[in-house]
């Protein structure tokens, strides 16, 4: 399939995110690359990438839900863009999902995009591309990048993300609450996505590790997501939790931890990705495929079966 327009044409670009955190996060690079190779970049995803994306300054429409929906937001935006940028021949649009509905409202929506041909959907796309096997997730929104701007570079190894400022400010203003300073308190963070629905990928020592922390006079933080604060309160008892922050407010409070222990989970890529001091502990239902990529980043991960909470608190 033929790549988009030479550099000197460049202009607005939409790009439709992934549904995970974790997702969004190993796709930074690429967002990253994209917008240094000239594109305006507008994103279409789910309401908290506004907040995660806000200190790299791009601009993110929360998608709707149902297809139609969503494909009447698309022509809109497509529109919006247009008018805003009228020497623009076209106004593209990158699929970073690989589902047959991401493909249907682009298509819906008439917007001309460009996406891996997989699920089928390569009769929706106007340039479609081979998914091939990749080493890590992160490559494969690397390698779409390359093929869209035909221009095959190795993809980097880690992800840094940009948090703003008040982002910082916020979570300065939560430790302050709470009497905690900087690099003096630990982050747990010991759910997983929703597709683990039996908790195949949740380490079993978290508790146990909370009960070494407490006796060993280090602080415990915990920030849950939405109803899984009396799951905190039952599992880590002494553990302090900010409940309600945004994924921003929240990478802060990341980076300015002294360790984040996490298993596979959208707030350990979150960590790895701030710079933050990561212990990620995978069990035999993760694969390395999905490790988080950082320059602070250890990973724990061995088929014989999970670490010890004593094992995992000797690293700190």
């Amino acid at each position: 399939m033929q790549p988009l327009s030479r550099p000197n044409d460049r202009g607005p670009l939409i790009v439709r995110l992934c549904n995970w955190v974790g997702e969004v996060v190993l796709a930074v690079p690429t967002l990253q690359r994209l917008t240094a190779a000239g594109f305006e970049l507008h994103l279409v995803g789910k309401s908290w990438a506004r907040d995660l994306l806000l200190g790299e300054g791009w601009s993110v429409v929360a998608r709707p839900h149902g297809s139609w929906q969503a494909a009447n937001q698309l022509r809109r935006l497509q529109q919006s863009l247009k008018r805003d940028h009228p020497l623009a021949k076209t106004v593209p649009m990158l699929l970073l999902t690989k589902s047959f509905s991401s493909a249907l409202e682009a298509r819906l929506a008439s917007v001309t995009s460009y996406g891996y041909a997989h699920d089928g959907r390569s009769i929706l796309l106007n340039h479609h591309y081979k998914l091939t096997t990749f080493a890590h997730a992160s490559h494969s929104y690397w390698h779409l990048a390359s093929c869209l701007l035909n221009e095959a570079t190795p993809a980097p190894e880690h992800v840094t993300l940009q948090l703003h400022t008040k982002d910082f400010t916020e979570a300065g203003r939560l430790l302050t609450t709470h009497q905690l300073a900087p690099k003096r308190y630990v982050v747990l963070c010991p759910f997983t996505g929703a597709d683990d629905t039996e908790g195949k990928k949740v380490w079993p020592g978290f508790r146990a590790l909370g009960e070494l922390l407490h006796a060993s006079g280090i602080a415990c933080v915990v920030c849950p997501g939405p109803g899984e604060e009396s799951r905190v309160a039952a599992r880590l008892p002494h553990a302090i939790q900010f409940s309600g922050t945004s994924l921003g407010v929240y990478g802060a409070i990341l980076k300015n931890a002294d360790a984040v222990i996490a298993n596979d989970t959208g707030p350990g890529h979150l960590a790895a990705a701030v710079g933050a001091r990561l212990i990620a502990i995978y069990g035999q239902r993760s694969t390395k495929y999905w490790a988080p990529l950082g320059t602070h980043t250890r990973l724990l991960h061995e088929n014989s079966g999970w670490p010890t909470a004593t094992a995992v608190h000797s690293l700190l």
